[in-house]
């Protein structure tokens, strides 16, 4: 039977399918619960109007864009979906008769967390957009899930006062941790939230101890923007055709100083290692963004500005990149041989050369450390230093993010 005569029952279960296999691809376990959850919600009914097949592919589905084009809502992909209500069943034990507060309603993820919570449990979901609010509780009520609690609020504040939750679940892309969210977690609780740090964004599961949060896991994802009092610009500056510099953090460059910049020969270092193709190079990411903090920025690239060799980074969407001297270095594309891969550093500039091997000696530092696996830890804004866990300090406006590396039990596999 192909593809296009399945009935929605079928396309789902051929989604889930296609979900339990990336995870194994990626070294993860698709937890029995959230397969079930996701094999008994229609997710057709959250995508009205889209044709069936195309509401069970593995991507997002924007719900709502500014007249720019930009994405302000979306039902996330099922991959990200399964991936952080892992996260979150995994760090509380379970979800069964848990309350749980989602942030950025799209309908879909809160019919799966009511299915996932059980009788005993409760589901609330907030958003600020009044036109996503009343999507999401027409949605909610055409697939049966009517005793979803939907709110319209600005969750950078509590959002029912008095009120502690064992989940609060982002599903928007944040800058910082208000304090509401601490406070509205019981003791114990978990917050997983896709928070940018350094300009690169990960889902923590943060586990709340005292004044405190701890991460628990981390999955790489990307989500539209948080809206309302919580919301912190991303600045893009145009470096050549198809290719920019993200900046986040407060930076500021003059365009004057990157003019041109990319038409400079290039340099290029290689660690001079074989690793095999599952070693996990996210965690590299964030690594080099704390040693390479100083000038640190992002690069993104668009499909037509790398097939025209303009550059050559790791990842199109985010790849680690320094701007310091006039001199940008940042993490080339993988070198494969045999199955094998080496890591790299491109740069252009007067300092080409000696920044190109700078980031490259911190790759190889990466590798020799074991691969290390960030832990965040997110304290109040008034923490004193004294009180700070060793580590990368980057300062917010509500919190202080602490990132130290640890060993990784699983090594290269990772």
């Amino acid at each position: 039977m192909s593809i296009g005569t399945l009935s929605g029952e079928g396309l789902r279960d051929a989604m889930v399918d296609r979900l339990a296999a990336d995870h194994q691809a990626k070294g993860l376990v698709l937890r029995p619960e959230v397969e079930t959850a996701m094999r008994t919600v229609p997710r057709e009914l959250f995508t009205p109007g889209l044709p069936l097949e195309e509401a069970y592919e593995n991507t997002a589905v924007v719900t709502k864009r500014l007249p720019s084009g930009e994405s302000l809502s979306s039902v996330s992909a099922p991959f990200l979906i399964a991936e952080m209500l892992g996260q979150a069943a995994d760090a509380l034990g379970g979800l069964t008769g848990r309350s749980v507060l989602e942030i950025g309603s799209g309908g879909y993820n809160a019919s799966l967390l009511r299915e996932l919570v059980g009788a005993a449990g409760s589901v609330t979901t907030v958003d600020i957009d009044p036109d996503v609010i009343d999507r999401a509780s027409k949605c909610l009520a055409a697939a049966g899930y009517d005793d979803v609690t939907v709110l319209r609020a600005d969750a950078e504040h509590p959002v029912e006062p008095g009120r502690r939750y064992d989940l609060i679940i982002v599903t928007v892309g944040a800058w910082d941790v208000p304090p509401a969210w601490r406070d509205q977690l019981t003791e114990g609780g978990v917050l997983v939230v896709p928070l940018r740090t350094f300009g690169m964004t990960r889902s923590w599961a943060l586990r709340r101890e005292g004044d405190r949060l701890v991460s628990q896991s981390h999955r790489l994802c990307g989500f539209v923007s948080m809206q309302g009092d919580g919301a912190s610009e991303i600045r893009h500056l145009d470096i050549a055709d198809g290719v920019h510099l993200r900046l986040d953090e407060g930076q500021h460059i003059d365009p004057a100083a990157i003019e041109g910049l990319l038409d400079l020969p290039r340099a290029e270092a290689w660690a001079g290692v074989a690793l095999p193709p599952r070693t996990n190079l996210s965690d590299l990411n964030l690594w080099l963004a704390t040693r390479l903090r100083e000038g640190l920025v992002v690069l993104t690239a668009q499909s037509e500005a790398i097939e025209a060799g303009t550059v050559a980074p790791s990842w199109q969407y985010g790849t680690p990149a320094t701007l310091q001297d006039g001199t940008l270095a940042y993490r080339s594309k993988l070198s494969w041989t045999d199955r094998v891969f080496d890591l790299g550093s491109y740069a252009h500039g007067p300092q080409a050369e000696v920044a190109a091997g700078r980031m490259v000696e911190h790759m190889r530092a990466w590798l020799d450390a074991g691969n290390p696996a960030p832990v965040l830890t997110v304290l109040p804004a008034h923490a004193p230093d004294g009180d700070l866990p060793n580590g990368m300090v980057l300062d917010k406006r509500h919190s202080r993010l602490v990132l130290t590396f640890t060993p990784n039990k699983k090594g290269n596999a990772a």
